[in-house]
């Protein structure tokens, strides 16, 4: 799987995604070519070398000539839409600019379609988001990654007067995203680098285990002896997609309950969005024979699974800790077979299959309806899905 992780030790701004990208193998005549669908003008984008604290890297500087104008959503929406970029490309510009849009809204208290764009509404923004998407698609880059995220601190001026940083629409969308701040006072991270990178990105973290094929630096405004102004993207393979992810173990031990509950208190936790749930027989102090209740979840199911514990068990404590899980892929797909339709579960990792499980309700109804040994029809199903899912 082609992945790019953007590494924002320094931020990110539109600009800086653009010059990594270029300087990642991205021709700026492609580049260039592509932008020339969109029915704008009066722009001109130049690419350049330069060094940052001995690193070089590629400066990109979009160009505008003539007076710029404030524009809403629906302005921008009509200027990518009536272009004649691929769909793919049109559909992920799009909801860059209509994720910013929400973040604008929310934080002037307004609908989406009533926000003015200034600063991004302006054509040098919509090239360099518009451009990043391009880019990325002209790369091949099927997966998108980032760290955590240098906010920088201080203010800066804009339209609406001084702001700290991350301004508002900036500190808006990076809401769920790790991010951090060093002593640097400049805004290291834009709204719409902000905007990007929290659209397009899939997970925040460490980088991810892949087969480095390209390295690019993007280079931002400022010079510092202290840390280079640069973003840095790795493109590669990633052999293993596994899924790295943190999750919540809730833990009660109990000693006190008829047994004949845990079915329904199993089926209950499932339906409100438990991750797993299991038991285990333990011993506890004075030899008593006792039962532990685990429950995996999301952070955000916290609340209503310990209120299912609290209230359907004899349960006055819990023990919560996060734990780290790793997952392959996996898809549920419906295959016709000789018994009906059936539901498989397919485990793959980077495009490889790894296993096929039919589905036991499924092959529980089929036993019942036949009967045949649900051993039986399980061997079966998991053959005649293996001839059928490549």
């Amino acid at each position: 799987m082609r992945t790019a992780y953007f590494d924002c030790f320094s931020g990110i701004s539109g600009d800086m995604t653009l010059g990594a990208l270029i300087d990642a193998g991205l021709s700026i005549k492609e580049l260039k070519s592509h932008l020339s669908k969109l029915p704008i003008d009066n722009y001109d984008i130049t690419a350049k070398k330069v060094k940052k604290n001995g690193i070089s890297a590629t400066k990109v500087d979009v160009i505008v000539k003539g007076r710029q104008k404030e524009r809403r959503l629906s302005d921008i929406r009509k200027i990518i839409n009536n272009s004649s970029l691929d769909k793919t490309i049109k559909e992920k510009a799009s909801s860059v600019f209509e994720r910013l849009a929400r973040a604008e809204a929310r934080v002037h208290k307004t609908i989406t379609n009533a926000v003015h764009f200034h600063e991004v509404g302006a054509v040098d923004a919509i090239i360099d988001i518009v451009g990043a998407v391009i880019g990325l698609h002209l790369l091949g880059i099927e997966n998108i990654c980032a760290s955590s995220i240098n906010t920088g601190t201080g203010f800066i001026r804009s339209a609406h007067g001084i702001l700290p940083v991350p301004g508002p629409a900036a500190a808006e969308l990076l809401k769920g995203i790790p991010v951090y701040s060093t002593d640097t006072k400049m805004e290291l991270t834009t709204p719409t680098g902000a905007a990007i990178i929290s659209t397009l990105s899939k997970d925040f973290g460490p980088m991810p285990r892949i087969d480095i094929k390209a390295i690019g630096y993007g280079a931002g405004t400022f010079n510092s002896p202290d840390m280079p102004n640069l973003l840095r993207i790795f493109v590669g393979e990633m052999k293993n997609p596994a899924k790295e992810e943190n999750t919540i173990l809730l833990e009660t031990n109990i000693d006190d309950m008829n047994p004949q509950l845990y079915e329904y208190v199993m089926e209950k936790l499932f339906a409100s969005g438990a991750l797993d749930v299991y038991l285990t027989p333990i011993i506890m102090k004075k030899g008593r024979p006792a039962t532990m209740l685990s429950v995996l979840s999301n952070r955000d199911d916290i609340k209503v699974l310990s209120d299912i514990i609290f209230r359907e068990t004899t349960s006055i404590g819990l023990r919560v800790q996060e734990i780290g899980r790793i997952k392959v892929e996996r898809e549920i797909k419906e295959i016709k077979t000789k018994y009906g339709k059936i539901r498989v579960k397919i485990a793959f990792d980077d495009k490889e299959m790894l296993g096929i499980n039919p589905e036991y309700e499924d092959c529980k109804r089929i036993a019942v309806k036949k009967g045949i040994p649900l051993k039986k029809v399980m061997e079966e199903i998991k053959k005649e899905a293996g001839r059928i899912v490549k």
